[in-house]
Parts: structure tokens; C-alpha cells; sequence
């Protein structure tokens, strides 16, 4: 499973540069969406009433293949939104989890939550692409970037207005933390295995910094996890995959964020 990651790493960095190419930075600034002022996600998850959920649109992945390749990303994320999700996520890598740049600005036209541009992110092309197409924030994993990288790649993303999630998973990954981080995911799916621990990523996030937010990544299949989850010190939740396999994504989001209201009521 590791060479599927490493796989990804690779093959992104081949993708940058011939982005790079084809579309010069200098281009970015005149995309309708670079100048906009950003949505903050950090205080839409910690805003009381909402869900605390980052709802994600995602139509295939590596270790599951294809989740719904046929649902609409503006019908499907506009129903999330409309129910109450403290964030949309958006996958823009094509080749191994079947997103588009054209997904993340078809939703930014009109969008009424916080927009995550959720990518492989590597290089500083990427953080003034995903202004350029309509992200309010990005994501940065740090099991494939040096803390001199996240540092960097976050600092340029704050100067453009944007947030960052941060995304954790192994202990070792606490090291490559700065002061400026206060945004942190942590991946219940390790990376390397694609397997899930619930209870690994709770004794990681006793770990982080006092007063940041944590939101829980992966395998959140039930409201009744996502409470127990709460319970445990988490603010929010990115959930994907759990909605988009159902018939009607936006109806089971409503659904289990009614549900998880109830419950923590």
C-alpha cells in the first residue's frame, strides 16, 4: 500500500510541471476568483448551529476505486451547504481520485460555505493555483512534506488569505508543527496501510497544541462515532466517502447531521 502513496507523490510532481507549462502563474491573477475575499473554515466549523462537518465530494479512491461517479458536484455540494455543513471539500486530483480543477470552480461560482481544496500538495504552484480556483483553504499532509515545506507552503497560503488544514496521522508527523498551525486533521486511514484506528487518532490529538481545532478524517460512518468523536476534544469531522455512496449524497448528509444534533442535545 505505501508504493500507492509514493505512486501518487511521483506522479503528482510530473503533473506540476507540466501545469506549470501550460498554465504560467502569472495567469493566475486574472481568475475571477484570486482577489476574492476568503471564507475563514476554521470559524465555520467552530460556529454554534452548524455541523461542525466538512463535507466532501470525492468519486473514487485508490483503495476503494469508484465510490459515485455519476452524482453532480454543484447539485450534491450545493445540498450539503444547504444543510448546514460547516465546509466543502473538493477532490481536484484526476488521476487517482477522479476530480478536476473545473469541480472546485464549478462549486466556488456560487458557494455559501468554505471551500477546501482538498490535493496532493506539494509545491507553491499549487497554493496560488488553489486561489486561482476558488479554494478558501488547502490541505497540506505532512507525511509527504518536511516541516520546512509545511511551514513555507502554509505561510504562502496565509499571505493569500487562505487557511490550512493540516493533516496528521503518525506521532513522529507532531515535529513538523509550527506556531502558526492551528487548523489540524487527523487521518483515522493510515496512509500507508489504508487502514483504520479510531482510538490511534484519539491519542494523537491529545498530542496537539492547547486551544487549536481538530477535525477528524476518515472512516466517520455514522453519527453515533462522530459524537463519540466529539466527546473525545474533536471540533469537526471531513466526511466523504459515507455520503457520497448513497443514492442521494445531500440527503444523507441531512440526515446524519439531524442525527448527530439530536444526539448531542
Amino acid at each position: 500500500m505505501k508504493k500507492i502513496l509514493d505512486d501518487i507523490v511521483l506522479n503528482k510532481r510530473l503533473e506540476i510541471e507540466i501545469r506549470r507549462n501550460v498554465y504560467p502563474i502569472k495567469d493566475f491573477e486574472f481568475s475571477p476568483f484570486f482577489y476574492r475575499t476568503p471564507l475563514s473554515l476554521n470559524a465555520s466549523v467552530l460556529e454554534p448551529g452548524k455541523s461542525g462537518i466538512i463535507a466532501e465530494f470525492k468519486r473514487r479512491s485508490p483503495s476503494k476505486g469508484i465510490i459515485n461517479d455519476k452524482a453532480d458536484v454543484v447539485e450534491v455540494t450545493k445540498a450539503y451547504s444547504d444543510s448546514g455543513a460547516s465546509g466543502i471539500s473538493v477532490l481536484t486530483d484526476h488521476d487517482y481520485f477522479g476530480g478536476a480543477d473545473e469541480d472546485l470552480k464549478a462549486v466556488a461560482t456560487n458557494r455559501t460555505s468554505p471551500l477546501l481544496r482538498k490535493e496532493f500538495i506539494l509545491d507553491p504552484y499549487q497554493v496560488l493555483e488553489a486561489r486561482a480556483i476558488g479554494a478558501d483553504a488547502i490541505l497540506l499532509i505532512a507525511a509527504i512534506l518536511s516541516k520546512k515545506e509545511i511551514h513555507d507552503l502554509g505561510k504562502l497560503a496565509r499571505s493569500l488569505g487562505m487557511e490550512v488544514l493540516l493533516e496528521l496521522h503518525a506521532e513522529d508527523e507532531l515535529e513538523k508543527i509550527s506556531p502558526d498551525d492551528s487548523l489540524f486533521g487527523i487521518n483515522n486511514r493510515n496512509l500507508q496501510s489504508f487502514e483504520v484506528s479510531l482510538e490511534h487518532s484519539m491519542r494523537l490529538a491529545d498530542k496537539l497544541p492547547a486551544h487549536c481545532t481538530k477535525i477528524a478524517e476518515s472512516g466517520i460512518d455514522s453519527p453515533e462515532t462522530a459524537l463519540q468523536l466529539k466527546k473525545e476534544g474533536f471540533h469537526g469531522f471531513l466526511i466523504g466517502e459515507y455520503f457520497m455512496r448513497q443514492q442521494n449524497p445531500g440527503e444523507a448528509f441531512k440526515n446524519f447531521a439531524l442525527q448527530l444534533n439530536l444526539l448531542n442535545n
